[in-house]
């Protein structure tokens, strides 16, 4: 798309930044497990979902249309090819008219646990619909203030989708009734809705960058490149002082402005990115522990170890040895 009007090359750095923001946003969310359905509805017919906790939630539109309503929105219509994403999974229904009261999710799914798979099916005698829906855990340690500050509901329409080849790809396939079943199934289901989502929020975060109401970090220059710089040189001996001055800003302006954009304190954000690091060098990596401090910004092994501590509620050996089990 062209810009009309403006410096195509003083635009540069800021269009880079806003790509950092958005690839960091979008770094942490390693799924942890994924339930997902099929639902095949005639209406009349509306399904009431609870609200889910460290679960993104997607609905694609296979065939037919449907409404989405919750609490204090205006309802939004679906039409065959569209893709909705709930980024924090927040409580709605389903349904094939807006005003319509349905059943809990959980009387015709009770069981949803993470690696399995379900269907709905309800007969009616009015128009089709067929949806494939995912419950996507994540591990919550790893969501930001950032990505908790979501919109509710992101959709793509089916053009949107159509002008994203891989992720239209990925959903049919994941659709498809005939989606092949063998060894190592479970774990290749887990990383193509894993990829569908990254893909998904990709097109939408760039579409929230050019409305400020909607997520206004990402026109905020100086609290967007401390975001940036704290989640890619977190290993920096970085003082609220310093990231102040990094970014041109007053530390109580700075301080507040993080606060109201990022829905945390700076050291807080700081905090959970260090750690987030830590956890991920002693479970995917064989990086000595005593090693790992200053790898993720500590110059003191007993500061990192109480940090770490009050963080994740166990000592960095007793975390590596935990996930050492589970493998």
């Amino acid at each position: 798309m062209a810009i009309v009007g403006t410096d195509r090359h003083a635009q540069q750095p800021e269009l880079e930044e806003q790509d950092d923001l958005l690839s960091e946003l979008l770094k942490p969310l390693r799924l942890t497990g994924v339930f997902d359905s099929r639902w095949h509805v005639r209406a009349p017919w509306a399904i009431e979902g609870d609200a889910e906790r460290s679960c993104a939630v997607l609905h694609y539109v296979v065939e037919g249309d449907c409404w989405i309503t919750t609490e204090a929105e205006a309802p939004v219509e679906l039409h065959a090819g569209d893709l909705v994403v709930f980024p924090t999974g927040t409580a709605h229904r389903l349904s094939d008219r807006p005003d319509r009261q349905g059943l809990p999710l959980k009387a015709v799914l009770p069981e949803r646990q993470p690696g399995t798979s379900g269907e709905i099916v309800i007969e009616g005698s009015g128009p089709e619909s067929r949806l494939l829906c995912a419950g996507l855990h994540y591990d919550a340690s790893a969501a930001t203030g950032l990505y908790t500050s979501l919109p509710w509901a992101l959709v793509l329409d089916g053009p949107q989708v159509a002008r994203e080849p891989l992720l239209r790809d990925t959903l049919r396939l994941l659709a498809a009734p005939d989606r092949p079943v063998g060894p190592g199934d479970r774990l290749i289901t887990l990383r193509a809705f894993e990829m569908a989502l990254v893909l998904a929020l990709r097109p939408l975060l760039r579409e929230l960058a050019g409305n400020p109401a909607s997520l206004p970090l990402l026109r905020h220059r100086g609290i967007s490149r401390a975001v940036v710089m704290m989640a890619t040189r977190f290993a920096e001996p970085w003082t609220i002082d310093s990231l102040a001055r990094e970014v041109g800003m007053s530390r109580s302006a700075f301080t507040a402005s993080f606060r109201d954009l990022v829905g945390e304190s700076p050291a807080r954000y700081l905090a959970a990115r260090r750690m987030q690091e830590a956890g991920r060098l002693l479970t995917e990596t064989s990086l000595p522990q005593s090693a790992v401090p200053a790898r993720v910004g500590y110059q003191s092994a007993v500061g990192f170890h109480l940090a770490f501590r009050k963080w994740f509620g166990v000592t960095p050996g007793e975390y590596r040895s935990g996930a050492d089990r589970a493998a």
